[in-house]
């Protein structure tokens, strides 16, 4: 199959065929339950482990080819500390242990107190896990991934799904992060040869 035959396609053809993919990838379906469980306020699986999935199987690679950890997001502005967002860590350690990644839990209520002493420059303040997604450096990344109480999926990709199936990693301008976009971008082309980098 041409990998790139779903390129240009309708958003909901292409978010169908997303959820195919990804829910049927052994390593995200385990991850999805487990995060599920921990019953995370406003919680998403996001951006790596979910457009991996696509890509490997486009190009027949193996599931998790490709992916160092699984990001996975929650949204509780009740508690701003460090201590509270390392607690919530440490009390999920157990559960995702014998998974092949590591798990890396953060608290996006978070993010705009540590983000300009890490990256440089400021980060806005949030209101949801989902609105994180508009600020990833790359466009192609800001996809996330949950299920609803009763087990259905959500899928939240505020630039659509096309650059995942067109194997095109663009870039999102929104902050300073070029050098968070090219250092992801080269990961990728290592991974996947196939890839188009648009440049910064």
């Amino acid at each position: 199959m041409d990998p790139l035959c779903h390129s240009g396609l309708p958003f909901e053809e292409q978010r169908a065929l997303f959820l195919d993919i990804v829910l049927a990838d052994p390593l995200i379906g385990e991850a999805l339950r487990r995060a599920a469980a921990l019953a995370l306020p406003d919680w998403l699986i996001v951006s790596g482990v979910l457009y991996n999935a696509v890509w490997n199987r486009l190009t027949g690679k193996p599931s998790g080819h490709g992916t160092k950890d699984i990001d996975l997001f929650y949204f509780d502005a009740s508690d701003l500390s460090y201590e509270a967002e390392d607690g919530v860590i440490g009390a999920a350690e157990a559960r995702f242990a014998d998974l092949p990644v590591s798990v890396e839990i953060r608290n996006e209520a978070r993010v705009h107190l540590w983000f300009e002493a890490r990256f440089g420059g400021r980060y806005p303040q949030l209101s949801s896990s989902a609105q994180a997604l508009g600020y990833f450096a790359a466009r192609t990344h800001a996809v996330g991934l949950r299920l609803d109480a009763a087990g259905r999926p959500e899928l939240f990709a505020p630039f659509g799904l096309d650059d995942i199936f067109s194997f095109r990693l663009t870039p999102n301008r929104v902050l300073d992060n070029r050098r968070t976009y090219e250092e992801k971008a080269a990961r990728a082309r290592q991974n996947w040869p196939q890839i188009e980098l648009v440049p910064w």
